[in-house]
């Protein structure tokens, strides 16, 4: 037990190093060298979790999705949390501007190869085909389409704001987003009820940090006694 808790500790200083030398130099000049030197691990270490530079980026994006908030009342709301969250994430967390860095070069993973952009949209689209199954959506929403537009949007949004002012912003760009686009995708009882405020984002992040951390201590707890 304690040799996996070692190895997952290992995997996550592994990708952070990753994603902070894909942000700072791009995917295409980023080298295995200089991650293991940020990392401060072996190369050993590095390709037993890794096989290679590609396999490194993937991880950085799926530990971007891996985040788990609190359950909500609403499919509809919770779908807002994550893309509130994301917003605040991206400005505060250099793994995940790496992972949507990677997801907008072209030329890092070749779209045609790489499922960046399809795990993100599947994931809107299973939390917008739910929201639809409970009464939450107007009935002419399509949950796809609906899904490639909200990701397509949330994407140029960010850009504007790393363009503009470093992503100081975003929180503010994302509300914004949601304030024009929900209207035409929500049915008005579930939109009057949803809470998009800027500062939920942190609230919640708080919340599942904290959960995190619980459940980091009890698996060490564990593996200690066992």
């Amino acid at each position: 037990m304690a040799r996996q808790e070692r190895a997952i500790r290992t995997r996550r200083t592994i990708l952070e190093a990753a994603a902070a030398v894909f942000d700072e130099r791009g995917y295409t000049s980023a080298t295995i060298g200089e991650i293991l030197e940020r990392a401060g691990v072996t190369k050993g270490a590095l390709y037993f979790h890794f096989g290679s530079k590609e396999e490194l980026a993937l991880g950085v994006f799926e530990e971007q999705l891996a985040i788990s908030l609190p359950p909500q009342s609403s499919k509809l709301q919770e779908l807002v949390d994550s893309g509130l969250v994301l917003a605040l994430r991206l400005r505060t967390e250099p793994l995940v501007r790496a992972s949507v860095g990677l997801a907008l070069d072209q030329g890092a993973l070749g779209l045609d190869r790489t499922p960046a952009f399809g795990m993100w949209i599947d994931q809107t689209t299973r939390q917008l085909a739910e929201a639809k199954a409970r009464g939450e959506l107007l009935p002419h929403v399509d949950a796809t389409e609906t899904a490639e537009l909200l990701v397509a949007s949330f994407s140029g949004v960010q850009l504007l704001s790393q363009l503009r002012c470093q992503r100081q912003d975003l929180e503010h760009r994302v509300v914004v987003l949601f304030q024009h686009m929900l209207p035409g995708v929500a049915v008005p009882a579930v939109l009057a009820r949803l809470d998009i405020s800027p500062d939920r984002a942190g609230r919640l992040l708080a919340e599942e940090r904290e959960d995190r951390e619980e459940r980091e201590e009890r698996t060490v707890a564990e593996a200690e006694a066992g």
